[in-house]
C-alpha cells in the first residue's frame, strides 16, 4: 500500500467531505465528529458520484442518484436504493454492495490515505 497526503486538518471541516485523488485511485475524504474516513468516490449501486451527494445521520453518505446510504466509517449498507419508486427492479439485479473504505492517518496536520 502507498501512503498519500491528500489534504490538510485544517483545510476540510468537521461535517464536510471532499473528493480527492490519491495517487490513480479516485477517493473521498471525510471529517466527522470523531475523526477522518476516506472511501471510494463511487457508489456501488450504479457508480453514481458520491462527492455529489451528503453527509446524513452525522456518519452516513447518501447519493445523490437513488438516495443509498452507507455507514463512512465501515462502507456497510445502511439503505439500499430507494429512490424513484421503481427502483428497486433495477436492485434484483445490482444487490447491495459495501463501499470500499481506505486507511487514514494523521501526521503534523496532514492527512493522509492509504490505497494500493
Amino acid at each position: 500500500m502507498a501512503r498519500h497526503t491528500v489534504c490538510s486538518e485544517s483545510e476540510l471541516p468537521v461535517g464536510e467531505m471532499r473528493t480527492v485523488r490519491a495517487g490513480d485511485t479516485k477517493i473521498i475524504v471525510y471529517h466527522l465528529e470523531d475523526g477522518f474516513y476516506a472511501t471510494q468516490a463511487s457508489c456501488t449501486h450504479i457508480f453514481a458520484p458520491l462527492g455529489k451527494g451528503k453527509i446524513v445521520e452525522t456518519c452516513q453518505v447518501q447519493c445523490p442518484f437513488h438516495r443509498a446510504r452507507f455507514d463512512i466509517r465501515t462502507g456497510e449498507v445502511v439503505e439500499w436504493a430507494n429512490f424513484p419508486p421503481g427502483v428497486q427492479l433495477l436492485n434484483a439485479v445490482r444487490g447491495e454492495k459495501a463501499l470500499r473504505t481506505f486507511p487514514v492517518t494523521l501526521a503534523g496536520g496532514e492527512v493522509h490515505v492509504e490505497v494500493d
